[in-house]
């Protein structure tokens, strides 16, 4: 990349939208605990094929959210990847409005919240980022979805990293918990479960099909619902 690029990118990437869309409840008008976990279209041209995802809890009666996502930028400058932010969970990922892809309220946001805390307290690649085939932002929150099976997030095949397993483990949960998958590294590997379907993986690209909600699972275009 030519430095007028790098400097062009830089430019987009400070001046993206990082509003909030508005989905997200409010803390001032919900009191009871709220857990919610995002994804949106990757900025630039990883966003073609990728999605960034993240994770925001909201305990009982606190008057803002914290959202916990890995940034491979903090990790590049010597920094710590993941990170905690408070704030507005439903920003824009850098002009990409986010989807929620899983929402607990009450007493089970409660009891989940402990986890989700745990889970990142232990998170092994605070200080590694790598964009393919991972440890990334989705393979973070794909750890601690496995960790914290309540959630019962289906992390689309876009969420490249989600198959990164920790530790160089080669078998582990699905990330929502219902069922099993192996993996190689993150690259070559079969996920069967109830909330997923069948997927596999090939080089970090995954596609399968979901029988129970008749649809398609494709790299890049994401869920296809038939």
């Amino acid at each position: 990349m030519a430095a007028s690029d790098r400097v062009n990118v830089a430019v987009e990437w400070r001046h993206a939208s990082r509003e909030s869309i508005g989905i997200a409840p409010k803390p001032e008008t919900t009191q009871e605990a709220v857990v919610q976990v995002y994804a949106a279209r990757a900025f630039g041209w990883r966003g073609a094929l990728a999605v960034h995802t993240w994770i925001s809890v909201k305990p009982e009666g606190a008057p803002r959210y914290t959202s916990y996502e890995v940034i491979g930028w903090y990790a590049f400058r010597g920094g710590s990847a993941l990170q905690a932010r408070n704030g507005e969970p439903d920003r824009r990922w850098f002009g990409a409005a986010p989807e929620v892809l899983a929402d607990l309220r009450g007493a089970a946001a409660t009891r989940a919240i402990a986890a989700i805390e745990k889970a990142v307290a232990s998170y092994p690649y605070k200080k590694k980022y790598r964009t393919w085939p991972g440890p990334n932002s989705n393979t973070f929150t794909a750890y601690v979805a496995r960790r914290v099976p309540a959630l019962a997030v289906d992390l689309p095949p876009t969420a490249i990293g989600k198959d990164y397993l920790a530790n160089g483990a080669l078998i582990g949960r699905a990330p929502s918990g219902t069922g099993l998958q192996v993996s190689l590294f993150g690259l070559l590997g079969i996920l069967v479960a109830a909330e997923e379907g069948i997927e596999f993986n090939l080089l970090g690209f995954a596609f399968g099909i979901d029988p129970m909600g008749l649809a398609l699972r494709l790299p890049g275009i994401g869920r296809l619902g038939l």
